[in-house]
């Protein structure tokens, strides 16, 4: 793996490690908003909230802007398009397995006399 890209993921993935700025990146998810807007659901300072957006940011996760008196902040999906792309061979791992495993459990011999077992399904991600 280039080791830029190495860093890159590293600086993104330690951005994602945590909770509240997963929580603004959830929010952002839903439409670009003001910085002001992004502070009143979180019980911190905005100055704390600007410290997130600046990891956020230098993470390449979010673009600001300055709009007259308000500052813009949205998802940058570039960014959010490589942590996905570094995960993806993993999650293709974990659905094939959890598919042989639902596969294995269904040839089983059935659930005890008396007990009562729902179908294990998985539902299939729409594309």
């Amino acid at each position: 793996m280039n080791p830029q890209l190495s860093d890159h993921l590293s600086v993104t993935f330690s951005a994602l490690a945590d909770p509240t700025r997963r929580a603004i990146l959830a929010r952002l998810a839903r439409g670009e908003t003001s910085v002001g807007d992004l502070v009143k659901p979180f019980a911190i300072s905005g100055a704390a909230i600007s410290r997130h957006l600046r990891v956020l940011e230098n993470a390449c996760l979010i673009e600001r802007k300055v709009n007259a008196q308000w500052r813009i902040c949205r998802l940058n999906p570039p960014g959010l398009r490589l942590a996905d792309s570094w995960l993806s061979p993993y999650r293709t791992f974990w659905e094939q397995s959890l598919d042989r495993l639902v596969e294995v459990l269904e040839q089983g011999d059935g659930p005890p006399d008396g007990a009562c077992r729902a179908p294990l399904t998985r539902k299939k991600k729409s594309s």
